[in-house]
C-alpha cells in the first residue's frame, strides 16, 4: 500500500512539473514570432541612406496592394500581351542588384541598394511592335508616367521588389517600383501594375500634366516642358 501511494504521489509531481519542462525544452505551445530581416546600412563598403529616409509625397498617400489580387501587365503594341502574378514576374526573371540614388525635386535625395528584374527582359517576351517608341507606365493609384521606349532599353531600367536587403514596404512601392535611373524622383513610379507599349510622344503623366518636365532627366530642370 505505501508503495502504491508513493508511486501515485511521485506521478502527481511529475505531471505538476510537465509545463515547466515543455518551456526548458522549447516546446511551448505559443508559435514563434516571425523576425523581419534588418535593413542594410551598407554594401560593399559603400554607405547606403535609409528607407525611412525617403519622404511620403505620393499623390493618393501608401497604398496596400492585395498581392492576390495583383497582376503585373504588359500591354499595348506587343505582339503577345503578358500578365504575372507577383511570385512569377519575380522567380521567372533573372535579378539584379545595384547602389542607385534617388533625387528629388523637393531637394533630398537618397542612396539605395535595390534587388529586381529588368524591364528589357519583360519586353522581349513580350515582342515589342515596331511602332512602339513609348512606355507609359500605370501604379495601382492611378498615377502614370512614362519614359522612351529607347531609354528603358539603352539603360536596362528596371523594377525593384526589394531595397537595402528587405521587401519593399507599401510605402515605397510594394510589390514594384520603377528603377529610373538618372531621371527625378517623380519619374520612379510605385505600385507598378501596367507596362503600356505606346506610340504617343506627347503623353503627359500625373505631374507632367502639371508642367513638370517630360523628359525628367537630371542634369535638365524639372519644371517646364
Amino acid at each position: 500500500m505505501l508503495r502504491k501511494l508513493l508511486f501515485l504521489l511521485g506521478l502527481a509531481l511529475l505531471m505538476s512539473a510537465l509545463p515547466s519542462l515543455q518551456a526548458c525544452s522549447g516546446a511551448a505551445t505559443n508559435e514563434a514570432k516571425q523576425l523581419q530581416a534588418a535593413e542594410l546600412k551598407e554594401y560593399q563598403g559603400e554607405k547606403l541612406g535609409s528607407l525611412t529616409d525617403f519622404r511620403e509625397n505620393s499623390i493618393k498617400g501608401p497604398q496596400y496592394v492585395d498581392i492576390s489580387r495583383y497582376r503585373l501587365k504588359v500591354t499595348g503594341l506587343v505582339n503577345n500581351p503578358l500578365t504575372y502574378t507577383y511570385d512569377d514576374a519575380i522567380s521567372k526573371h533573372k535579378s539584379y542588384l545595384k547602389v542607385v540614388t534617388v533625387d528629388c525635386v523637393e531637394g533630398w535625395s537618397v542612396k539605395i541598394l535595390v534587388e529586381g528584374i529588368q524591364i528589357k527582359d519583360l519586353l522581349a517576351e513580350a515582342d515589342i511592335k515596331p511602332s512602339a517608341s513609348v512606355i507609359i507606365f500605370h501604379a495601382w493609384d492611378g498615377y502614370t508616367t512614362s519614359l522612351p521606349l529607347d531609354y528603358v532599353l539603352d539603360n536596362n531600367l528596371w523594377l525593384a521588389f526589394k531595397m537595402n536587403g528587405i521587401q519593399l514596404p507599401p510605402e515605397r512601392g510594394y510589390p514594384f517600383e520603377l528603377v529610373a535611373e538618372g531621371k527625378w524622383g517623380y519619374k520612379w513610379i510605385k505600385w507598378v501594375t501596367d507596362i503600356e507599349l505606346s506610340d504617343d510622344v506627347n503623353y503627359r503623366g500625373y505631374w507632367e500634366t502639371e508642367g513638370y518636365s517630360n523628359d525628367g532627366s537630371l542634369d535638365k530642370p524639372f519644371f517646364g516642358r
